[in-house]
């Protein structure tokens, strides 16, 4: 596991809730953190032993804020559960108090505005889309056995398409990060969403959808990658060019250490990396991008472990920031969300691993 001098990271959750919190702090330190419930076995894979990790501190991070903080965040409650919900259906172990009030929360769509003051990354529109697509996961993993609250939330994300037909949420001009997404990803999300609730109710809203997609093909890397974390408004035939077009700019963005940046030429970022990685595997399984497991499984095996050598030892990885190498809890805890995600990802279609 990557071993680096790491920026001090205890969570002082004591300085206000906010939906999403920044909290800076300076210094220097070895993070050398083992909870023995959760390490793997020697025989463990390369991905397996770092999942493992990142659920051991995500389940740690995940329920303390709460209740420091008397309310809930969608860095912590959004998109850390989700990782975990994820986690626990994929077969790995995630001790039940890590999500019990979570899932509790999540159950009732009706509170999220209500939910603590406005703060440097308290954007009130994608705390709904974050809440929601966690509450998604866990109505996937069995965690919430009730669906009926997935109308209610999928209501208060449905409301918040505009006219052109995509979910636009603030990044303050500069392209999405773990706590904005962006247009293309809050787009994509939001389409997950509706669609798990109630496709025939809000197929209109797909459509439009769809035909926004369609008519704005994405620039940067992230966007590109953003626009096919959904892949059901693809058609082969129709969207061909588009994807040829996508495909050519995130085979030229892979960076030799085999990450990605937000463009092209971009030093490689985690949050970034991960968005790649969870388009390219949705990718193989539903749109064929390559004619055989060739240059594309090569390309998701070598962002994988790039994403296993960032790791820290805490079981989390540095925050992606807007400019680069800023401090922020929020951040960090999303980041390390979406990460742990990738890496879930690839276990689905079989990608090997390093030493293996």
């Amino acid at each position: 596991m990557f071993q680096k001098c790491n920026r001090q990271f205890v969570s002082n959750r004591t300085l206000g809730c906010v939906a999403w919190h920044a909290i800076y702090r300076t210094g220097c330190a070895l993070l050398c953190i083992c909870n023995a419930t959760i390490l793997s076995a020697a025989d463990d894979s390369p991905t397996d032993r770092a999942i493992k990790q990142a659920v051991s501190f995500l389940q740690k991070e995940v329920p303390a804020w709460e209740p420091e903080n008397h309310c809930f965040s969608c860095h912590n409650n959004g998109d850390g559960a989700r990782a975990l919900y994820t986690a626990m259906r994929k077969g790995f172990t995630v001790a039940d108090e890590a999500l019990t009030a979570t899932t509790l929360w999540l159950d009732v769509p009706n509170r999220w505005k209500e939910n603590g003051p406005d703060g440097e990354f308290s954007d009130k529109k994608l705390a709904a889309i974050q809440f929601a697509f966690a509450l998604s996961a866990a109505v996937d993993h069995g965690a919430d056995n009730d669906r009926e609250p997935l109308q209610p939330a999928a209501e208060l994300v449905a409301a918040l398409q505009t006219k052109e037909g995509s979910w636009d949420v603030d990044s303050g001009g500069l392209v999405g990060t773990p706590v904005t997404y962006g247009k293309y990803l809050a787009t994509a999300v939001s389409r997950k969403i509706l669609m798990q609730a109630d496709q025939r109710r809000y197929q209109e809203a797909l459509n439009k959808s769809q035909e926004w997609l369609r008519a704005n093909h994405p620039k940067s890397v992230l966007d590109s990658a953003a626009a096919v974390f959904d892949t059901t408004w693809l058609d082969a035939q129709d969207d061909r060019e588009m994807l040829a077009d996508i495909l050519q700019l995130l085979a030229e963005g892979q960076s030799p250490d085999g990450g990605w940046g937000p463009f092209k030429n971009s030093q490689p970022e985690v949050f970034d990396t991960a968005i790649v990685l969870l388009a390219l595997v949705r990718l193989s399984r539903s749109v064929p991008i390559d004619n055989g497991k060739t240059i594309w499984t090569n390309r998701i095996e070598r962002g994988r472990n790039f994403l296993i050598a960032e790791q820290l030892e805490d079981g989390s990885w540095i925050e992606t920031t807007r400019p680069s190498g800023s401090v922020s809890y929020a951040q960090r805890m999303s980041t390390t969300g979406w990460a742990t995600l990738a890496l879930l990802s690839t276990i689905e279609i079989g990608i090997r691993d390093p030493q293996q």
